[in-house]
């Protein structure tokens, strides 16, 4: 048993959640990276040592030591070497969870290029703006749906000269990315001089999600990786020499949160399943079949879970679950540990961060709290005029920095001054989410600020209703928004798709309505109820609220 995490913080063992929350630091020299220091490092040290087990939906299956992605990702900053990739250049990865993208990570980030890992269900405006904003150089990518041809199309639209490779495929145009790297050398010596990448150099860019508006370029440095040892060592709690996996596609922070940076340093290996159309069920029995220790999915997945018939699998090799992404329904929690056993323990974090607040190892879930900072942000819940607000009160979460950036927190908003300086000021970074701490300790989220909803002196966030409306049997899907009222402010609409099987009525909105009385707060209850096909989302399948907030204050 191999293990590199004692090289990059002060502690490994931690008696208790304050212990940690006061003693923990990370340690790095200013040339730290990735690529070198952790992958190369533990091909060195423990070859056999196994990274990432891959299989798909067909049976296929792909098993690579440290050696051997050591040896690929070497194969592969070759490759891009000699397309003209050099430090600095960025190049857009669009794969899905094939795992040449671990290859390519680990390639760009030994070069000194800067990574923009985006979604394979971008559309052709998406790829344009990203091409555009960020000046991409190279891109990598499956054949999916029209991904190929959108390329092609916006590298005529923007007269560029777009370097293009593409997986196990002979396109025209585009060069096959999986014959090209078997040319290459697997030798890459580190850079030096010039070339040579330092700690706090940005290595990796994050378009969000676009929820309240055009994505922003979030800019991550090198040490950003390290910020990851708390959510997986003391979140995720993953074990060495243990599996974990994360359910995320590559094109989502969340993919390095839980199956990259945080588990290869703490010694563990990552588990992924590639599959064409999300399956509950086969998801379950991969993860049972290949003995994952540890997982982590946004709440939407355990409701799948908790929907199908899972009753009688064996869960005896899972140990722990986690969630983030969004609010946890408390009724997901409730029954999934009673199918299970485990208690699914809530985080809290940003594309722009690492976990800022968790249910730490050492800490109890507690049903609709996110738990406790990490060590590595001093959050502060700030009211309007940027002062402290008392327990219990709600307030922005804000992290001082007055005092230093540790690890973990974004190096800039890209090319963005404007929105840097909103977001950056008076000693803080301010991240637009509202919630309030009890008299534990623990942070309980309400939701983003655009999204509160005032109503008669009432301040509601959605996602507490949202959870309410959702546990009634007829509703599939729900958003809350505020929707104009002249002698409230604002009211409650819930926008719901229905289950199969179920007919709007205005029994059926009765029904509805009188259930979230008695779920939550009553006054918190859908006053307006809309029945749609769809709600509007991002392509990260987060909740348009602002469209839906649009549309009725258009009416």
């Amino acid at each position: 048993m191999t293990t590199l995490i004692g090289d990059f913080v002060n502690r490994v063992d931690f008696k208790s959640y304050e212990d940690f929350y006061e003693n923990f630091e990370l340690k790095y020299n200013e040339d730290y990276n990735f690529g070198f220091d952790v992958v190369d490092k533990y091909a060195e040290i423990d070859p056999e040592k196994v990274a990432l087990i891959w299989v798909n939906e067909e049976g296929e299956e792909h098993i690579f030591t440290f050696e051997d992605m050591k040896k690929y990702s070497n194969k592969v900053a070759n490759l891009f070497k000699r397309l003209g990739i050099n430090k600095g250049d960025k190049v857009m990865l669009t794969l899905k969870n094939r795992y040449e993208f671990w290859f390519c990570m680990v390639a760009l980030h030994k070069i000194g290029a800067i990574v923009i890992p985006a979604t394979h269900m971008l559309k052709l405006h998406d790829i344009d703006f990203r091409l555009k904003k960020a000046n991409v150089k190279l891109v990598v990518s499956v054949e999916e749906d029209d991904l190929i041809s959108d390329y092609n199309t916006a590298e005529k639209e923007l007269r560029i000269d777009l370097k293009k490779l593409v997986i196990e495929r002979d396109i025209d145009g585009w060069i096959n990315f999986n014959k090209a790297i078997e040319e290459e050398s697997d030798v890459f010596e580190r850079p030096t001089g010039e070339d040579a990448t330092k700690a706090d150099e940005p290595f990796l860019i994050y378009f969000t999600s676009g929820t309240s508006g055009l994505p922003k370029m979030v800019a991550h440095k090198h040490t950003y990786s390290l910020g990851h040892i708390p959510t997986a060592k003391y979140w995720h709690n993953v074990k060495e020499d243990g599996i974990h996996h994360t359910s995320a596609d590559t094109g989502w922070g969340k993919a390095v949160w839980g199956n990259l940076y945080g588990q290869w340093i703490a010694g563990t290996t990552v588990f992924i399943y590639d599959y064409e159309r999300f399956n509950g069920i086969k998801l379950l029995e991969k993860i049972i079949e290949y003995k994952v220790n540890t997982f982590c999915a946004p709440p939407t997945i355990y409701r799948f879970l908790i929907k199908e018939n899972i009753e009688g699998y064996d869960f005896s090799n899972l140990s722990y679950v986690t969630t983030a992404g969004e609010p946890l329904p408390p009724e997901v929690s409730k029954k999934f540990k009673e199918i299970s056993g485990l208690t699914i323990k809530e985080g809290f974090g940003q594309t722009e961060s690492t976990l800022m607040i968790g249910t730490f190892i050492w800490l109890d879930a507690k049903l609709g709290s996110i738990g406790k900072p990490s060590p590595l942000f001093n959050v502060e819940l700030l009211d309007k005029d940027g002062e402290i607000v008392d327990i219990g009160d709600e307030g922005e979460i804000s992290i001082n920095v007055s005092e230093g950036v540790k690890p973990g927190l974004f190096k800039e908003y890209y090319k963005d001054p404007e929105k840097q300086a909103a977001s950056w000021y008076d000693g803080h970074y301010h991240c637009g989410d509202t919630a309030w701490m009890d008299e534990e300790g623990y942070y309980h989220f309400i939701g983003r600020n655009d999204d509160i909803i005032k109503s008669s002196g009432y301040r509601i966030g959605p996602y507490e209703v949202e959870s309410a409306v959702l546990s009634h049997d007829a509703v599939s899907n729900c958003a809350i928004t505020g929707y104009p009222d002249p002698i409230r402010g604002q009211i409650v609409k819930a926008t719901i798709i229905l289950q199969p099987g179920y007919e709007e009525s205005e029994e059926l909105i009765k029904d509805i309505q009188n259930h979230v009385k008695k779920t939550t707060a009553p006054y918190k209850y859908p006053r307006l109820i809309e029945f749609v096909d769809e709600i509007p989302e991002t392509i990260s399948g987060k909740i348009r609220r602002v469209e839906i907030r649009e549309k009725d204050n258009s009416n």
